[in-house]
């Protein structure tokens, strides 16, 4: 009877109402309430589902207690099957540049290639990066946070809306905040079709956002395969440090328009990139355990997150805006600036979609996705110049 007892009581010990009403148990419960909101919005909202729904239920799998599925169990040091999903591919380093490949594949740079001005809309958008920057800077005089200057960048790249250079940047700069900075970057990348709209409908004039742009030039399928060459090679020469990223979106791109490689181009477009993001999504929902999540250094990174994605999304339309009062022959209309930040092809269909509230018969989406592009590729280089830059500064500053 003793050794039944026994039983019943480790048996009781072990589940999750005991680990709910534990000293710090409440924590867990409010970051699974909190994966369940993500649930919805993906599920009944349709926020980039394919995102939002593997994050969320890494947010509710991570915070069971005594499930250790994000963790060591400590009775057997066994890891569970996240926390080797995570450290197998977010702190190597591979999903992102996998994820870059498959973003490489599925997309088109022909209207960046027609219209190259665009390319100056998705540098402008990166404004956000290096806003972020001072930013964590000046909350570093805050009482409880601390972030120094590598910190500092890797939460920078939040702002471009970009989350696997988000992850490949802090896992060389700040691993120790690898976790909050990636549901940052993810979570914001989500929630694009909430975020963006306002910012660009309160920048912009009615007149603005009916503005009908000419019809892009057709690009050869010559000019498609010497791009991603051209850009690979200026990279390796200019930039060593962001050719990672910059190798696997170009190598991506290549296959896909050098017409000889149909099948690879499917591998890494579909099944390769599904594989990744329920990998990728799962591993960054799982930071967002209650015991790393609810601090107020990772509440400090959500709220610049936010600001940075609200800056650059402000200065890919205010440059855009400033393009038309120089060029009024060829008028830009600015809502397509919003999607240079790196979110594709997201970023590029909210564009389109405010702009056919105000003209149903005015197609954005195409002229959306240079500078959507040239965001992932302008997001890229700036990760390359901060992972060049800031490990020598600090190096001096030591």
């Amino acid at each position: 009877m003793d050794v039944i007892l026994s039983g019943l009581k480790n048996l009781l010990a072990s589940t999750g109402i005991v680990g709910f009403l534990a000293p710090g148990g409440w924590a867990n419960a409010v970051m699974i309430l909190v994966g369940f909101l993500l649930l919805y919005l993906g599920i009944k909202k349709g926020f980039e589902p394919l995102l939002l729904v593997p994050i969320a239920m890494g947010c509710v799998l991570s915070n069971i207690p005594f499930a250790y599925i994000a963790s060591v169990d400590p009775t057997n040091g066994l890891p569970g099957f996240i926390k080797i999903l995570y450290d197998a591919g977010i702190e190597s380093g591979l999903f992102p540049c996998l994820i870059f490949m498959g973003v490489g594949a599925m997309t088109d740079f022909g209207p960046l290639i027609a219209n190259p001005k665009t390319l100056l809309l998705g540098a402008a958008a990166q404004l956000g990066i290096f806003s972020a920057l001072i930013g964590a800077l000046l909350l570093s005089f805050i009482p409880g946070i601390n972030f120094d200057l590598a910190v500092a960048g890797s939460i920078g790249i939040i702002g471009g809306a970009d989350g696997p250079t988000a992850i490949y940047v802090t896992r060389l700069l700040a691993p120790d905040y690898l976790g909050s900075i990636a549901v940052a970057a993810y979570s914001y990348m989500a929630l694009v079709p909430i975020i963006q709209p306002p910012i660009m409908t309160a920048l912009t004039t009615k007149e603005e956002r009916k503005i009908r742009m000419q019809q892009l030039r057709p690009v050869s399928q010559g000019e498609k395969i010497v791009f991603p060459i051209l850009v690979i090679t200026l990279c390796g020469i200019l930039l060593p440090s962001a050719a990672p990223l910059m190798g696997a979106l170009m190598f991506g791109n290549l296959a896909k328009e050098c017409g000889v490689l149909g099948r690879l181009a499917d591998t890494m477009s579909n099944a390769l990139m599904n594989i990744v993001t329920i990998f990728l999504g799962l591993s960054v929902g799982s930071k967002m355990a209650a015991e790393k999540f609810l601090t107020l250094e990772t509440l400090g990174i959500l709220l610049l997150g936010m600001v940075a994605f609200g800056i650059g999304t402000a200065g890919g339309v205010l440059l855009a805006k400033l393009m038309n009062a120089i060029d009024k022959k060829h008028p830009i209309n600015p809502l397509i600036g919003a999607a240079g930040v790196s979110a594709v092809p997201m970023a590029a269909r909210v564009a389109s979609k405010v702009g056919q509230k105000e003209d149903p018969q005015n197609f954005l989406l195409m002229h959306a996705m240079g500078p959507n592009v040239s965001g992932v590729i302008g997001s890229a280089v700036a990760a390359g110049v901060l992972m060049s830059v800031i490990p020598n500064m600090m190096a001096s500053l030591v």
